[in-house]
């Protein structure tokens, strides 16, 4: 019992640290962006100076409106109404009975009117955090499978994930939002830019902007694969932290194997928004993608690994072929 908590904590550990290295390669992206973009549109090295201070100045409004409005967008986009035990007394049982299992605050809940199973947690900390849940779970799922649900959002509170998604939300847009100024910029207004590259000799001008160009085309597709790289970890870690609150792998793996296999789309959900939900609500939309791409892994490696904390063998061949595709 003693290794497995060690090893447990250790995961954990591991996480956050993935998650600083993530945040860091991300800021040095935006910064190298900025400089690169600046350099190349004045041909001077203070002109770099000043693009990667308004990047980072970017950077920093951006986080300041997700820090303390972020979490309100996210709800109002998923059209979410905040509920009491008036409302969905089972649900906020559960709620309370995992937030004592994890030593956290009580969370608000919200309660989204759509057919289709699904959830999701959002904040900045334990302390201002919200989950969602549709009515579609609260239909489709038994009372085990339901606190296997919210046993992961919580776990996603507790390690602060709600808090990691919104400040790596917030660099990755604000990397495609520069790209995507400079790439308007630079074919819209270019020709006179390259006249005085010209006249002024800037051969190295010339260059910088080839490869600024380059990198504000290639910036944000990096990010969101790195940023899809690491939220693939963190729903591992919080199926692992969900068991560790429930005592019950079983419980999670039917939800995710139920949830993955409804066919209703959510229709509140857009491709802003969906890494947040416990399975990928876009599913039916965009194919069954897998690999970098994915922002969950695949349902079939999720369930494994439940049967591997619960002393059950892998999946068998039929089973597998079963759950193929599903993300």
């Amino acid at each position: 019992m003693t290794v497995a908590r060690q090893t447990f904590q250790q995961q954990i550990a591991q996480n956050k640290r993935r998650s600083w290295v993530l945040l860091l390669v991300l800021t040095v992206i935006l910064m190298a962006l900025g400089a690169l973009m600046g350099y190349a549109m004045t041909g001077e090295a203070l002109g770099a100076v000043w693009a990667v201070i308004g990047a980072l100045v970017l950077s920093v409004v951006l986080s300041a409106g997700a820090w303390f409005g972020g979490d309100s967008l996210v709800l109002s986009a998923s059209q979410a109404r905040e509920v009491g035990p008036a409302d969905a007394p089972q649900l906020i049982n559960v709620v309370q009975e995992m937030s004592l299992a994890a030593g956290t605050p009580m969370p608000r809940v919200y309660l989204i009117p759509d057919s289709a199973p699904n959830a999701f947690a959002t904040g900045r900390d334990p302390q201002h955090a919200s989950v969602a849940v549709t009515t579609g779970l609260l239909d489709k799922l038994d009372r085990e499978e339901l606190q296997g649900v919210i046993g992961h959002e919580i776990s996603h509170v507790r390690n602060y994930d709600i808090r990691f998604t919104l400040l790596v939300g917030v660099l990755v847009g604000s990397i495609a939002l520069l790209a995507d100024m400079f790439l308007r910029v630079t074919f819209w207004g270019g020709a006179s830019r390259r006249g005085r590259s010209k006249d002024s000799g800037g051969g190295a001008q010339a260059i910088i902007m080839i490869v600024a160009v380059v990198l504000a085309v290639l910036a944000p597709f990096f990010a969101r694969l790195v940023q899809m790289a690491v939220s693939r970890q963190r729903e591992f870690l919080a199926d692992a932290s969900s068991v560790s609150l429930t005592r019950n792998p079983v419980g999670l793996e039917r939800a995710l194997v139920t949830i993955s296999r409804d066919q209703e789309p959510l229709e509140v959900a857009n491709r802003a928004t969906q890494h947040l939900y416990i399975v990928n609500p876009m599913k039916q939309f965009e194919g069954r993608r897998a690999g970098l791409f994915s922002t969950h892994p695949p349902i079939r490696e999720r369930v494994d690994r439940l049967r591997v904390l619960s002393g059950q063998p892998a999946l068998d061949a039929a089973s597998e072929r079963s759950l193929a595709g599903l993300d």
